[in-house]
């Protein structure tokens, strides 16, 4: 079973549709026990930063996820989710994230306009069992203003150009982030989460 955490940050019945359709087991929920005996986490996201990382800790759920990323449980986070998984966010002020990958958040480019929406292609940075059946420059849907800026290149899995090189997918032994909507990125979209679904025993 996987546990979408469900925090109040975007509507996730696309997400579960799209889990179900690929027969992978999920349920939302914000309880602590079903979450830690989940066999997997998904944490997704719209919105702010901020607001995300203050809905987690009123939850009370920040030393959860932590714990069960340091347990080696495989942890995706999508959108705003896998930007909660860095140290740092810069978007409208500096906020704490959940520490699990080396790196911080900030404004995409000036240069583009923001926000960062509609489809834009993939460019692979390293071989990865996360893009199998992934073709170099396959399509992939985006919604996002902010964008992880610093982080460890040999976390960084594949990327996208918007005013500059934007992680798209990144990897840190188990724990996994996609800056775009799987769920809403058609078969390419499909097939990055069977992928996921691959890791998880």
């Amino acid at each position: 079973m996987i546990a979408i955490i469900d925090y109040g940050a975007g509507n996730i019945k696309s997400l579960q549709f799209a889990l179900t359709k690929l027969e992978l087991d999920s349920c939302l929920t914000t309880d602590k026990q079903t979450i830690e005996n989940a066999t997997a986490i998904i944490l997704p996201g719209v919105g702010a930063f901020k607001d995300a990382i203050e809905a987690l800790g009123e939850l009370d759920l920040i030393r959860t996820i932590q714990q069960e990323a340091s347990s080696g449980k495989p942890l995706l986070g999508i959108c705003l989710g896998m930007q909660l998984f860095y140290e740092r966010s810069y978007e409208d002020g500096d906020w704490q994230g959940l520490g699990l990958i080396q790196g911080d958040v900030k404004r995409i480019a000036e240069s583009v306009k923001v926000p960062h929406m509609g489809w834009n292609t993939l460019s692979h940075r390293q071989k990865n069992p996360l893009l199998s059946n992934i073709k170099e420059n396959a399509y992939v849907y985006f919604v996002h203003s902010y964008a992880v800026s610093s982080y460890q290149k040999e976390d960084l899995v594949s990327s996208a150009d918007y005013g500059g090189m934007v992680p798209a997918v990144v990897q840190k032994e188990n724990i996994i982030g996609m800056q775009f909507h799987p769920e809403k990125s058609g078969e390419v979209g499909l097939q990055l989460l069977q992928n996921f679904g691959e890791m998880i025993s």
